[in-house]
């Protein structure tokens, strides 16, 4: 019986562990990317003076890679701490704790997809339509100046299309971005107030080259049809 009660309260504590490992590995998959909620937040909120700060950091094309390796590191140095305090720090050890250190290990990957494969193209494209009619609803004029690209741009990882969004988006006379995973952005702009010789003058394409590989006007391109249609504004 008091067997049975030992095996209960040990099974309890690896439980307990595991999860407290868990918990570990979201926090060092997501502490490196608190600067990238930062710009995300200071973006959706208008707030410049932040995403003038941030940018010189989304400009550095290495940036998400070594946020990618402080979180791996986080997570082993962690590891080392736990395996040292439990006097198990070898091969040895790693193995016999190697449910604990998978899950650490695994959520500290999985945070880091979750940020490049769905929050950042979804910061990208969100407020996607830049203008605004006077009833409050926010659609793309309908006249024969309107004309479409899609650009594809040499980012390392969508971590930098939030950033390309943003600046697109201030240049007068662009009136929708969409951002399509994993380094393709369609424009719709007003041809009549600028073009794409303007576009390619901005700042971040000196640093991300762009190219050029469908464009349409006055009919729109497919991939934004969706936007020319009305949809509540923000």
């Amino acid at each position: 019986m008091s067997e049975k009660i030992s095996e209960s309260s040990r099974d309890c504590c690896n439980n307990s562990k595991e999860k407290s490992s868990l918990k570990q590995g979201l926090l060092y998959g997501l502490v490196p990317h608190i600067g990238c909620i930062g710009f995300v937040a200071a973006s959706i909120l208008g707030v410049t003076v932040a995403v003038e700060f941030f940018k010189p950091l989304l400009m550095n094309p290495w940036f998400f890679y070594i946020l990618i390796g402080i979180s791996l590191m986080f997570a082993t140095v962690s590891t080392a701490i736990y395996l040292k305090q439990n006097n198990i720090l070898s091969m040895k050890g790693v193995l016999r704790k190697k449910k604990y250190i998978s899950a650490m290990f695994g959520s500290t990957i999985g945070i880091n997809l979750l940020f490049f494969l769905l929050i950042f193209p979804m910061a990208a494209n969100f407020g996607t339509i830049v203008s605004a009619s006077p009833s409050g609803l926010a659609i793309l004029p309908e006249n024969n100046s309107i004309s479409t690209i899609t650009l594809q741009v040499e980012i390392p990882c969508s971590g930098h299309a939030p950033l390309i969004s943003g600046e697109l988006k201030k240049i007068q006379g662009v009136q929708a971005v969409k951002f399509n995973f994993p380094n393709n952005f369609d424009v719709a702009f007003d041809s009549s107030k600028t073009t794409k010789e303007q576009m390619f003058a901005l700042d971040v394409f000196k640093q991300y080259p762009a190219k050029v590989i469908s464009e349409s006007k006055a009919g729109g391109n497919a991939n934004l049809a969706p936007l020319l249609q009305q949809v509540p504004h923000k």
